[in-house]
């Protein structure tokens, strides 16, 4: 792909008349969109917190006031995702209801409670001189975020980022474009009832790829770009865009249940982990189950699985002991199922169990559980995943639960963020320094 100035235009090349169009696809309308973008965010950044906030609530109301509208647009992206062939695990993350979208409502309002990060000091000095030198929190500017058949996201970045004091420019696939429409026009009207920048939330659904791609490489317009999706979809964003990009990652997610787990806390923690919401990222993928405890363990946890509807995929240790299993494959191991299918392995203990992890996790999240201090501890130092656990379900590993309010996505990168990235991951700093006709010396 070129990263040519044709491609994105500088903003003396486009018509800057405060509005961002509606029109049809084509690389002038799209640059007048990122202008905008790049406008608003200089307004919101001077934004106080009571006006962020008041803008919050207005979302929230308009959200709990629209959910017939919302559902009828979700119900379009739906059946078009039935007729196009969208899998079952994607249509989950698709599916909207009233339960949902007033959840989303209500995380907006925890986003409220939140405190305001923009001009929090991070650390600060006063040289021998005298001059004051402080390095303070700030907005990124232009937040981009590419994803696919979520509509939640919506919500959930452009409420982080109106409170983080950044404007956003949404690419939310064409699975989800009608119900990103509709979400999309009712933040905007609520940006604007409070005197805020309509144009700091903006969706480019409607350029299809191509927008995706200018997004990739409005470098100048654009200050971050965040992926969430498939690992194909994440790898595209990394690979092609000049644009700098926060990674967040697929979820090939672990269990090792050790030769002391707790029989009970295996099948509770294994099953919630597994079947309340397989779709997700958080959902669990492979258990690993030490040989010493696979006869007692194995029958009681699968069983449960099973009972739920999950397909086991099983090693042969495994299927001896629980032949109501298929045999796995080498590609199971790797497999992000994001439906109810699971792969087990028996090992021969927590040192194969973490090189298993090791070689296969995406580093996302993984769990042990068990009763052994020494096991615990050594799981949670020597686990490089973004989020390691010890007797919970990997379900925990959310922005929501964390106390975030939301969440931007989950970065299983080591820069910048890792893990749940909630307010403070869409913040920069800089330094502010303030002298009195101070020179150096």
């Amino acid at each position: 792909m070129s990263n040519t100035s044709a491609v994105v235009p500088s903003a003396a090349d486009v018509v800057q008349d405060g509005s961002s169009p509606a029109g049809a696809a084509g690389s002038v309308p799209l640059a007048e969109r990122f202008v905008a973008a790049k406008r608003a965010s200089r307004l919101l950044a001077q934004a106080n917190a009571g006006t962020k906030n008041r803008a919050l609530v207005a979302i929230s109301e308009a959200l709990h006031a629209n959910i017939d509208d919302i559902l009828a647009a979700n119900a379009i992206d739906l059946a078009n995702g039935r007729e196009n062939g969208l899998s079952d695990g994607l249509q989950d993350r698709l599916r909207l209801d009233a339960k949902r979208v007033a959840s989303l409502a209500d995380a907006v309002l925890d986003v409220v409670a939140i405190v305001d990060p923009v001009g929090q000091v991070v650390r600060g000095s006063v040289t021998p001189d005298g001059v004051k030198i402080e390095q303070v929190r700030v907005p990124f500017g232009v937040v981009g975020a590419i994803y696919e058949a979520r509509p939640n996201v919506t919500v959930d970045i452009a409420s982080l980022a109106l409170k983080s004091g950044n404007a956003v420019l949404l690419r939310g696939g064409t699975a989800a474009e009608q119900s990103n429409a509709v979400l999309v026009r009712l933040i905007r009207g609520a940006l604007e009832s409070v005197g805020l920048p309509a144009d700091a939330v903006q969706t480019i659904d409607e350029f299809g790829r191509e927008g995706a791609r200018e997004l990739m490489n409005a470098r100048g317009f654009v200050d971050v770009l965040i992926p969430r999706g498939s690992a194909s979809l994440i790898n595209t964003v990394i690979r092609d865009s000049s644009v700098p990009v926060i990674e967040t990652g697929a979820g090939v997610v672990h269990a090792f249940l050790d030769e002391t787990a707790n029989e009970s806390w295996a099948v509770d923690i294994v099953r919630n982990a597994k079947v309340q919401r397989p779709s997700v990222c958080n959902a669990l993928e492979t258990v690993l189950v030490h040989r010493d405890a696979a006869a007692r363990l194995l029958p009681p946890v699968l069983g449960a699985l099973r009972a739920a509807g999950v397909v086991i995929h099983a090693d042969a240790e495994a299927k001896a002991i629980f032949p109501d299993a298929v045999d796995a494959v080498d590609e199971d191991w790797a497999t992000e199922y994001m439906s109810l299918d699971i792969s087990v392995r028996v090992v021969a203990g927590i040192d194969e169990a973490i090189e298993h992890i090791e070689r296969y996790s995406t580093k996302h999240t993984e769990t042990i559980i068990t009763n052994d201090v020494v096991n615990a501890d050594r799981f949670l130092g020597e686990v490089d995943s973004a989020v390691v656990m010890v007797n919970a379900s990997t379900r925990f590993t959310d922005g929501g639960e964390f106390g975030f309010g939301a969440e931007v996505g989950i970065s299983t990168q080591k820069l910048h963020a890792r893990g749940p990235m909630g307010l403070p991951e869409l913040t920069s700093t800089k330094w502010l320094v303030r002298g009195s006709g101070h020179v150096r010396r």
